[in-house]
């Protein structure tokens, strides 16, 4: 490595500098604020974790995602989490161990080892909040309201919402009694939403069969439209999967109602995630971004893996992302200059105003500065006895 590489950073890690670094706080504070006003309390899990309590109740995707490293005190292995959302139904089952509904917030740095998309990094600062102990549909709606309020504060144009239900697909693959390798590429060709790839696995199934009905259902998307559709392809199959498509229809509706500005759609494909999702589930979009801004689910199973079996659902999004495409206002505050003088009444003053303002102080070396270059649109200069806020110019 040459003297010039020192200071390159790994791809898809960054220095995140000012005017940015305080548009991602503010937002972060803002998101914060408007979880903790409706009941959640503010959580800081750990950066790194044993690999057993990371990975417990998730799927393999996760694990793929997760840096690994030994422990010099014990010897075991380590990871550095790669989402925070497990770590909530950790402390939810163990650390707080609460009765009844528990609603939980966080926000804070994760490391993937490989880039989501081209379009991101790999430390996306996430945000999300966690609902336990409530296995209701007015869980869900509050968790996805609240979601859509956060994209609100971030300022985020055109949202599309797409919501699915897990038990779907999990309800007609179980059906259909396919050996393991078989499931585990129709999964991946769900995912995908690859129809071709459904169809040539698919294909010999007969018709009104399970495996018939997953075919058909890969090619149902869309608005309203796509649950009358969804429900003839499911016509004579289990009440379970009529009672799941009855929730989507109500849960949007409700959606409908209060985020009007939001369009809506259904997706049968939506299996992707960290496969952890047992019941409805939902992803944001947003135009000009190739990822979803936010997403999240029922994930009913981690706190039984846990130890403690809780209903659970939840969302997170990328701080981040959220800067760069919402329309998020932050406050230009402008900063006093005070100068490099030794004065107690200065002193006094400088004290004083920095319980409201931001006061910069100069030192010896400032004698030169122009103090609009740092921020400040005012001054402070000694009249008579007394020290006094003018503005600059």
């Amino acid at each position: 490595m040459t003297v010039s590489d020192r200071w390159l950073l790994p791809d898809g890690v960054e220095d995140i500098l000012p005017p940015l670094a305080g548009q991602i706080e503010s937002l972060r504070r803002d998101v914060m604020d408007t979880c903790q006003r409706w009941g959640y309390q503010l959580v800081i899990p750990p950066l790194i974790e044993y690999l057993e309590s990371l990975f417990t109740g998730t799927g393999h995707d996760l694990e793929l995602q997760t840096f690994k490293l030994t422990d010099q005190l014990t010897g075991r292995m380590m990871g550095v989490r790669a989402d925070m959302t497990p770590q909530a139904a950790r402390i939810d089952a163990h650390t707080l161990g609460q009765e009844g509904v528990t609603r939980l917030c966080y926000a804070g740095h994760v490391l993937h080892t490989r880039p989501k998309h081209m379009l991101t990094g790999r430390t996306p600062i996430q945000a999300g909040c966690e609902l336990f102990g409530s296995a209701s549909e007015a869980a869900d709606l509050e968790i996805i309201s609240l979601m859509l309020a956060s994209l609100r504060v971030a300022g985020l144009p055109n949202v599309h919402l797409d919501l699915a239900h897990v038990s779907i697909y999990e309800s007609l693959i179980g059906e259909a009694g396919f050996d393991r390798d078989t499931n585990a590429k129709i999964f991946d060709a769900m995912a995908r939403k690859s129809v071709p790839e459904l169809d040539q696995l698919l294909g010999d199934c007969p018709a009104g069969s399970a495996g018939a009905r997953l075919r058909e259902l890969a090619r149902v998307s869309g608005g309203p439209e796509a649950v009358a559709e969804a429900r003839k392809v499911l016509s004579g199959a289990s009440e379970d999967l009529s009672a799941a498509l009855d929730q989507l229809d109500q849960v949007a509706q409700m959606l409908a109602r209060d985020f009007p500005e939001v369009s809506f759609g259904f997706d049968f494909c939506e299996l992707r995630g960290y496969n952890y999702h047992t019941g409805l589930v939902f992803a944001a979009y947003a135009p000009g971004h190739g990822d979803t801004v936010a997403k999240g689910g029922r994930y009913d199973a981690i706190g039984s893996d846990f130890g403690r079996a809780r209903p659970a659902t939840g969302f997170s999004l990328d701080i981040r992302a959220l800067v760069t495409l919402g329309d998020h206002s932050v406050s230009a505050t402008k900063a006093i200059w005070a100068p490099a003088v030794s004065d107690g009444k200065l002193e006094k003053s400088i004290a004083d105003l920095r319980v409201t303002d931001t006061v910069v102080r100069a030192l010896p070396e400032d004698s030169e500065v122009d103090p609009t270059t740092r921020g400040c649109d005012r001054k402070l200069v000694k009249q008579g006895d007394h020290w006094v806020v003018q503005k600059l110019g």
